[in-house]
């Protein structure tokens, strides 16, 4: 059974705005792209890059690491393009009562 983690409000985090989550020993980043929001593992597969500290593209809902440009698919977490080659997980988001939680194993 996975554990719900709330967020925040949904006002909270506006389009084009992302939000760092921290649970345990996992960091998760959550974005607003273009009005829908996504949660992905908050660490670049190739070198453990914070990918919240990154450049979001709300249009292509992708977020760039800041240490060496790589992109990732905010939907999917897969890398699109080098040098990472390894997808990040990805969270099941939730809007409660305008809440955003998180479902997370």
């Amino acid at each position: 059974m996975p554990e719900t983690i709330t967020v925040c409000p949904l006002e909270e985090l506006p389009p084009g705005a992302m939000r760092l989550v921290e649970t345990d020993d996992l960091e998760i980043g959550v974005f607003n792209c273009a009005g829908t929001i996504y949660a992905i593992e908050d660490r670049c597969s190739h070198d453990d890059g914070p990918l919240v500290e990154g450049l979001l593209d709300s249009e292509k809902c992708t977020i760039e690491c800041p240490r060496h440009g790589s992109l990732f698919d905010l939907k999917t977490g897969a890398p699109l393009t080098l040098p990472a080659y390894v997808a990040v997980d990805t969270f099941a988001v939730v809007i409660d009562d305008n809440v955003i939680k998180l479902e997370v194993d």
